[in-house]
């Protein structure tokens, strides 16, 4: 199992992105897993690619996502938890980041595809990049 962030979710989605060509490089390795995301992933990736390329793009990343996906949504107790990784780690992890990881502790995923470098800072989690 592997948590997908938004910024992969981008990177995939947008040819301009830096990081477009490394994730055709390691699009295979992370197909032939079972992938989870988050609501708010899920909200995040779909927003930027719209105002990107377009809403119609937008909408074809969100349908991706929900077909391929376990999207887990969010509630008061997941938030709760979420915000003890985001104090632990003193703001530098957005609150998105931080359900992110909450999620993949109560999943015991240990591997997220991901652009954004601060999930380094977090002992456990391997970073495929």
């Amino acid at each position: 199992m592997i948590f997908i962030d938004a910024s992969f979710f981008i990177a995939a989605s947008i040819k301009k992105d830096q990081w477009h060509t490394r994730v055709l490089e390691i699009l295979p390795e992370v197909t032939k897993q079972d992938k989870i995301t988050s609501i708010v992933v899920l909200s995040e990736a779909v927003t930027m690619v719209g105002s990107l390329a377009g809403g119609k793009m937008g909408g074809r990343l969100y349908n991706y996502i929900i077909d391929n996906h376990e999207v887990k949504f969010i509630d008061k107790d997941l938030s709760t938890q979420a915000m003890n990784f985001f104090l632990k780690y003193d703001g530098v992890l957005s609150f998105a980041d931080s359900v992110s990881l909450e999620l993949m502790k109560q999943g015991k995923v240990d591997t997220i595809a991901s652009f954004d470098s601060d999930f380094d800072k977090v002992k456990g989690i391997m970073r495929i990049h």
